[in-house]
């Protein structure tokens, strides 16, 4: 079965589809299934992945609304060679329409159980608020990632985080884990950013990866050309440390296995 992680962070712009773009590429290229779900009406993870969002007529919201299954969603990242349930602007009526609707935390959920055995990995790129489409990735994930970038107002963001996750672990998802905490758009000359990864440290301990994100040109570069860094310049700092990453979670996964 696939271990299934929600990548989210409540604050826009941090590094949330960069992470989950190039974690896919990263964790496909060490030869591992992966499938990786746009659940941002934005579709961001959806471009860099290489694929047209305007010119889809089956996204993830049709999988929501339960009209289609994974597997008519699914497409496959030309170049970065993981599957992809796409998402485009349709994504922000699944919000709307679900409202009425019974058990619609689960939604997600349900339209994977079929298709879980196919990975090894599913990611989900969470939009950067804790709205419908948020809860229904947590409510199936196995476990969280945060990305994070360490300046003065993340920490408090990540309190807020922390405690609905606990709340979903409590009312729709006792499994769920906090699998790790990611420091992105990393600066090491800059002394906060130090701070906050040492206080980061201090409250997640091992759940902080190794693993530490640049700041750097070609990972910002890459998803206007609708690739992964990996696939951009593979040299790169940006693209050697989201492989890293990956590695580091495959560890992870098999430890607990035969943990």
């Amino acid at each position: 079965m696939a271990r299934i992680l929600a990548i989210t962070n409540q604050k826009g712009g941090v590094g949330k589809t960069t992470t989950a773009v190039n974690l896919a590429a990263s964790l496909a290229s060490l030869g591992r299934r992966v499938l990786l779900i746009d659940l941002d009406p934005q579709g961001n993870a959806t471009t860099a992945s290489g694929i047209d969002k305007q010119g889809l007529k089956k996204t993830v919201y049709h999988l929501l609304l339960r009209t289609e299954a994974v597997a008519d969603v699914r497409v496959i990242s030309p170049q970065g060679g993981y599957g992809l349930l796409p998402a485009n602007r349709d994504l922000a009526g699944a919000e709307v329409e679900l409202v009425q609707e019974k058990e619609r935390e689960f939604r997600l959920r349900q339209g994977l159980e079929a298709a879980s055995a196919d990975y090894d990995f599913i990611l989900i790129d969470c939009p950067p608020a804790l709205n419908l489409l948020t809860v229904n990735a947590l409510t199936c994930a196995d476990a969280v990632i945060i990305p994070m970038q360490c300046e003065y107002f993340a920490i408090e963001g990540l309190a807020d985080l922390v405690n609905t996750i606990k709340k979903i672990k409590a009312r729709l998802n006792p499994g769920l884990v906090i699998d790790g905490v990611v420091r992105v758009m990393f600066d090491t000359r800059n002394t906060l950013a130090q701070n906050v990864s040492d206080q980061l440290k201090a409250h997640f301990g091992a759940k902080v990866f190794d693993t530490v994100v640049p700041r750097n040109v070609r990972l910002a570069e890459a998803p206007s050309h609708g690739l992964a860094a990996l696939q951009y310049d593979r040299a790169s700092k940006g693209a050697q440390s989201y492989l890293q990453m990956a590695q580091e979670l495959i560890d992870k996964q098999e430890k607990s296995h035969h943990g």
